[in-house]
């Protein structure tokens, strides 16, 4: 696996590096300290995953995310940051990351984010994922809801599991399904609802009530 790393803080990048040369077979750990330098270091090489922070000089880690997932669609992207907030969240996995992570997670759990997004898979640590659906539960109270889509029951049930942010390894063993059936089911029930990403699919449960978030 060829990592590419984007932090403004050098010490930072070399603990981050020591870690994941540690626990994961990585074969290339590259750096870079802003967006700019991260666009070049995509465009002269092949990586299988960016990390990235957002709060950072000369090209912010938001502006980094919209110009890779425009000039690499297909590379997976992780956020590393400080900032929690469902804004930081909700805007970052809308301009193409899938996966968001706070720098004060364990150890363990920066394996399980990097191995998840590398496969395919959307990972939102805890935090993140009360403070992003919260965010989208703002972001529709305020609107008619509509009529609910009829759904079938096991779209129905794979819809309210992805929402809850449970990876398709996740619903795949709850639901007794394989992996690729869940991926089916997520396709078709991002045609149906007329939606392109996960950040869609969350919305569209919390609209016609599938899911319900305690924003107190």
């Amino acid at each position: 696996m060829r990592i590419l790393l984007v932090d403004d803080h050098t010490l930072f990048r070399a603990g981050l590096k020591g870690l994941l040369d540690g626990m994961l077979p990585v074969s290339e750990i590259g750096e870079a300290s802003n967006g700019v330098g991260a666009l070049e270091a995509l465009q002269n090489g092949k990586w299988d995953l960016l990390v990235t922070d957002l709060n950072m000089p000369d090209m912010d880690g938001f502006e980094l995310l919209r110009s890779a997932h425009e000039r690499h669609p297909d590379l997976p992207v992780l956020v590393l940051s400080m900032h929690a907030g469902g804004e930081f969240v909700h805007r970052a996995i809308s301009l193409g990351a899938a996966g968001f992570l706070v720098k004060d997670a364990a150890t363990e759990e920066l394996r399980l984010a990097v191995e998840a997004v590398a496969r395919g898979e959307v990972y939102l640590s805890p935090r993140a994922a009360k403070q992003v659906v919260a965010e989208l539960s703002r972001r529709t109270a305020s609107k008619p809801a509509g009529p609910a889509a009829e759904l079938p029951e096991r779209q129905r049930e794979v819809l309210k599991r992805v929402a809850e942010g449970m990876s398709t390894k996740e619903i795949a063993y709850e639901l007794g399904l394989s992996a690729k059936t869940v991926e089916a089911h997520r396709a078709r029930l991002m045609e149906r609802v007329g939606v392109k990403d996960i950040a869609g699919l969350v919305r569209h449960a919390i609209r016609i009530g599938l899911v319900k978030v305690d924003l107190e």
